[in-house]
């Protein structure tokens, strides 16, 4: 069966916006790029099989959902910031939401896994698989950008944020 992440990678390759890497490799399409064994190492099982088998954590399994503090969410996989503490709030969906994402931050595909097209969103740097982003969210935006909790580290503002990881 084929995987949605190998899909996206032949489909950007196929619009000439990704570069394919030589020999029996997959395409290379992010600028951090580590094989499974690597990424198996460095994160949890749930948190594996949501950044890069496109998972879904069980709504309302998160203590992120309820995370109030100022600070930043950073992508659990590699460590780059992806939203700031003020962006967020409460869907009532049992996933912690944004309004807005940190720009640069995010990357977009479609995704076909419920017949309907929806947008899933990824890490721009590690390609880690994050949510989805829904146009029922409040203003300014109108978006809602709802993540897996699993798939995020927050790191409270008196904190240094975490090194990016190589």
């Amino acid at each position: 069966m084929l995987k949605r992440r190998t899909l996206f990678r032949w489909m950007a390759a196929g619009c000439g916006g990704m570069a394919l890497s030589s020999g029996a490799q997959t395409a290379v399409p992010f600028p951090l790029s580590k094989s499974a064994a690597q990424w198996r190492a460095l994160l949890s099982e749930p948190a594996y099989r949501v950044l890069f088998e496109h998972g879904t954590e069980r709504a309302g399994s998160s203590a992120l959902d309820g995370e109030k503090r100022t600070g930043t969410y950073v992508c659990a996989a590699c460590f780059q910031p992806l939203f700031d503490a003020a962006h967020k709030y409460d869907s009532g969906t049992g996933w912690p939401s944004f309004w807005q994402p940190i720009s640069g931050a995010l990357g977009t595909s479609k995704d076909f896994k419920l017949i309907y097209p929806r947008t899933e969103y990824h890490c721009s740097r590690c390609g880690g698989h994050q949510g989805h982003v829904f146009d029922d969210g409040p203003r300014p935006t109108g978006k809602r950008y709802c993540n897996n909790g699993v798939a995020l580290a927050f790191v409270p503002k008196e904190q240094t944020l975490p090194a990016l990881r190589t």
